[in-house]
């Protein structure tokens, strides 16, 4: 098997090790990152200036940077790197990606969906910690690991489950063994803008959001609350609507 790793966090994140070292072996193992962190990249792609691409070899990995985003990265090794890919992996990223709110705007997520979308199954993991060195301590990178290898091993021997396009992993912020499938939520934080001014007098602004509690059965509250694994299926498909309210929506404008 022909396995893509890539990330939105860059080359010298400690989850792009992990990743690394939790499935080498398995099949054959290329790593694309971005060569500066891309965070809420969602599924941007780079149209106003030139892509390039370099190579470096840090903590025994072989990388290859691209200066875009992680959905650039997917196009440039489907289409110029590699003969084949199988299976793209994309993280461990800092923080976890649950909820629909944060899902649109990952860069994880994003490079797991242009993945999708090129035909090619997909799995992103990220992790519940705030700092980098958390994922550096002992038990916590065991047991990221561990579970990593364990739904790759799986992929490999059984497949990738039948009907959906990514695998969504979120690990909570301490080791466990313990994997939920959970829905996804609608929302994480609640929509804050704070506005200052500049030493110019000139206005500025801050996005920001506090938690909000998170609904039982959801990806957030099986990471945040339940401290477990949340195993979250997406399927690329927006055949899913009500089509009567639609329906009725398209008669009322028509008769205008």
């Amino acid at each position: 098997m022909d396995i893509l790793i890539t990330n939105d966090d860059g080359p010298y994140s400690p989850g792009l090790k992990v990743l690394y070292e939790s499935v080498k072996g398995i099949g054959n193992i290329y790593i694309v990152v971005p060569e500066t962190p891309k965070s809420a990249s969602g599924l941007g792609i780079t149209l106003h200036k030139p892509l390039r691409v370099s190579r470096i070899n840090f903590r025994d990995m072989d990388i290859f940077l691209i200066n875009g985003t992680p959905s650039d990265i997917v196009y440039i090794a489907l289409n110029t790197l590699f003969d084949k890919i199988d299976l793209v992996l994309s993280g461990v990223n800092i923080g976890d990606n649950t909820s629909m709110q944060v899902i649109l705007s990952s860069g994880t997520i994003g490079a797991a969906a242009q993945a999708a979308l090129s035909g090619i199954p997909a799995v992103a993991f990220s992790a519940a910690i705030d700092i980098p060195e958390k994922m550096e301590e002992e038990d916590m990178r065991k047991s990221l690991k561990k579970n990593i290898k364990k739904i790759v091993s799986g992929i490999v021997s059984k497949g990738f489950p039948k009907g959906i396009d990514i695998i969504n992993i979120n690990f909570p912020n301490k080791p466990t063994n313990i994997f939920e499938l959970a829905k996804i939520a609608r929302t994480r934080y609640s929509n804050i803008v704070y506005e200052r001014k500049d030493p110019r007098g000139q206005k500025y602004y801050w996005i920001y959001g506090e938690p909000l509690k998170p609904e039982p059965g959801t990806d957030v509250y099986v990471v945040h609350v339940k401290k477990n694994i949340a195993f979250t299926p997406i399927k690329l498909d927006f055949k899913d609507i009500s089509r009567d309210s639609v329906i009725d929506f398209l008669s009322y404008l028509n008769k205008q």
